[in-house]
């Protein structure tokens, strides 16, 4: 599984626009510079992330980008669903759209669990939870294994 460039600034924006929308609605321009992600490209994932219902938008002087709801029910996978679309797929299909045959045929269980994996953690993991600096429990442990931080 690759995350692409959308997805992590997507993430990062969304991050931004959380610890920051005290302070009133967030500037795109802001995000950009702070999270160094391209003004333009920003601005393509903020709509996403607009129309996938995670941000809201006002026009104006004192406009800019908020949450739509709270934090703690925005998952990293709502954010990455709303500038990426399905989480895992196997050729740009969904794992459960597919069939194998013969030899072939236990690869779709193992797509499945993969699939099953990412969503645990990433359906597992709000914006809240990034903000306070709160991964839960089972994200620190994968995350504390050595083999995790290396490049096989």
């Amino acid at each position: 599984m690759r995350i692409s460039a959308r997805a992590d600034y997507a993430v990062r924006a969304v991050l931004e626009v959380a610890v920051r929308q005290d302070s009133g609605p967030v500037k795109a321009e802001v995000i950009a510079t702070v999270q160094e992600i391209p003004h333009k490209f920003l601005e393509g994932i903020l709509g996403d992330l607009r129309r996938g219902g995670v941000v809201t938008s006002r026009r104006g002087g004192s406009g800019g980008y908020r949450l739509a709801r709270d934090a703690a029910s925005i998952t990293v996978a709502d954010v990455i669903r709303a500038v990426d679309g399905p989480i895992v797929s196997v050729r740009g299909e969904r794992p459960t759209g597919l069939t194998y045959t013969g030899s072939a045929e236990p690869l779709l269980p193992l797509w499945i669990a993969l699939r099953a994996n990412v969503r645990r953690i990433l359906e597992g993991v709000t914006v809240a939870d990034i903000a306070a600096d709160a991964l839960p429990e089972p994200v620190k442990e994968l995350a504390a294994e050595p083999a995790a931080w290396e490049n096989p």
